[in-house]
């Protein structure tokens, strides 16, 4: 087919698309390898990977044309992890075969991916991380323990940082892989959160071999490598153009237009406060989401993430104090294993608790004020009496 040029092109392709696979006659999974196939999935990648390798700000127009055709979509929040930090990363860094094996899978919904960064020992300071990777010919043995991990519990995929050179500092003794979830030596616990769910799990690697072949970026240039995905991932939680009143702050000031009895005059300043802010960050990530086309994202979108944190614990918390005793019911305490996270269709103390990780996942936002001050602001960094040592020397 001829290159698309123009937003008229691509709506014509659009166009001829649907005609030829009919959403309410067409197998889901299939229409989505057809659509993928088809360059309609994201647009800003290059042909033969899902896309035309058009601008990111036709995007909209794609996913609108499907929207309103009833087409399925690929679960997008199930398969997040993949879409939001899997995906940029192998496209960044991956070989053709690597990108050719994995990302249509990944953006069909056909293979979820989880990401093994942090550890017991390891949490904001990622770089300190001790699981280690030994080289046995074209194979890696690694061994370890990750923490945190969304979605490990059905995930097919991980993204993995491990340490292969303990011998230079931390930084630089890290590499990158893609690590097979169903390997031997992979075992998942789930840890059971405030909210009474275990949304999240700890992982343990005993003797698990990874393929030389399943490598991201070079031996020892791990941190390179993870930075492309810790920077999609923030932009992934906290940016991206959303409508007004989405959200937290949509919740809350439905409640104050429906509830006329629990207003009072306090609540309503501290409300416009938090609406105005919400806009504000609304507008920027928005923004944001623009300059995207031009390239990677930067560190802006530690800023985004960080506004996104805040204000949820914000508004979660005020809704309690708006609703009293109506709010500390608890709609369900059941131990399970979601597989998406739903604010809004929960109740109000279930988005309190739940709004307490926001500033820990993704970046805590004590790591995220020193990046926006450091790469944003230009503000002098802080001392790091460990920059130079071996990671085999530091103190633990």
């Amino acid at each position: 087919m001829p290159p698309l040029t123009t937003q008229h092109d691509l709506e014509n392709r659009i166009d001829e698309f649907l005609a030829a696979h009919d959403p309410s006659t067409t197998d889901a999974a299939a229409f989505l390898r057809a659509r993928f196939d088809a360059g309609l999935a994201w647009l800003h990648y290059p042909p033969g990977l899902g896309g035309q390798s058009l601008p990111r700000d036709l995007q909209p127009v794609v996913d609108r044309a499907f929207g309103e055709a009833g087409a399925p979509d690929n679960d997008p929040r199930r398969i997040g992890i993949g879409l939001g930090m899997a995906a940029p990363t192998i496209l960044a860094f991956g070989s053709q075969e690597q990108q050719q094996r994995w990302l249509r899978p990944l953006w069909c919904g056909e293979e979820v991916w989880c990401q093994l960064f942090s550890e017991p020992g390891a949490g904001s300071d990622l770089a300190a991380l001790a699981t280690r990777a030994v080289r046995d010919g074209e194979d890696w043995i690694v061994n370890g323990q990750k923490v945190w991990t969304s979605m490990a519990h059905e995930a097919r995929w991980a993204i993995l940082v491990a340490r292969t050179d303990p011998d230079v500092p931390k930084h630089q003794g890290l590499t990158y892989f893609v690590l097979d979830m169903t390997a031997p030596g992979v075992e998942v616990r789930p840890l059971r959160q405030l909210t009474g769910e275990a949304e999240f799990n700890e992982v343990f690697l005993t003797g698990v071999r990874v393929p030389d072949a399943q490598r991201l970026g070079a031996v020892g240039d791990g941190w390179r490598v993870a930075q492309t995905t810790l920077m999609n991932e923030r932009v992934a939680i906290g940016g991206g153009a959303a409508q007004r009143e989405s959200g937290m702050i949509g919740v809350l000031a439905d409640t104050w237009r429906r509830r006329p009895e629990v207003r009072e005059p306090g609540l309503h300043d501290r409300l416009m406060t938090l609406w105005v802010a919400a806009e504000a960050a609304r507008l920027t990530a928005a923004r944001l989401s623009a300059q995207l086309a031009a390239g990677q994202p930067g560190p802006e979108g530690s800023a985004a993430k960080y506004a996104f944190a805040t204000l949820n614990q914000q508004l979660s918390g005020l809704e309690l104090e708006l609703l009293g005793e109506e709010a500390l019911r608890y709609d369900d305490w059941t131990m399970r294993r979601p597989d998406t996270v739903d604010f809004i269709g929960r109740s109000p103390g279930y988005r309190y608790l739940r709004a307490k990780g926001n500033s820990i996942e993704g970046g805590t936002s004590e790591i995220l004020l020193n990046i926006i001050a450091e790469r944003v602001l230009g503000l002098p960094g802080e001392i790091r009496v460990d920059k130079d040592l071996a990671w085999k020397d530091l103190p633990r």
